[in-house]
């Protein structure tokens, strides 16, 4: 007698990427895991689901990992959404802040040394 576990995991008729990128190649635009992204319009009724999905999460800055996890999307799949969404001035990709531009930790003891003294 054999049983047949049920599959938990239901796809039903999965999407391929290439559907939800427009058929787009690699993204113009390089996107970083811990690039921000944050929403400069409202979604429009037209618009792909997964774009106005973006829209409306951004509303508060998330990193691309973050939308992508959010999404359940590939991160390529992702950055190709972005890059569309860039150039139409819908979102603006704020970049990680380089470690050159942090303070060198000599400083930052020297700082806080000081205030210790106050």
């Amino acid at each position: 007698m054999t049983s047949e576990i049920p599959n938990p995991w239901d796809e039903g008729t999965p999407v391929p990427l290439y559907v939800i990128t427009g058929g787009s190649g690699p993204s113009v635009k390089t996107f970083n895991l811990v690039t921000l992204i944050a929403t400069r319009s409202e979604p429009e009724p037209s618009m792909q689901p997964e774009q106005a999905a973006i829209l409306t999460m951004c509303r508060y800055p998330l990193s691309v990992a973050e939308v992508s996890a959010y999404l359940s999307l590939p991160f390529s799949v992702v950055t190709v959404l972005l890059s569309q969404l860039v150039e139409d001035e819908r979102v603006e990709a704020i970049a990680p802040v380089p470690i050159a531009a942090y303070p060198e930790r000599s400083l930052l003891e020297a700082v806080i040394h000081g205030l210790r003294k106050l």
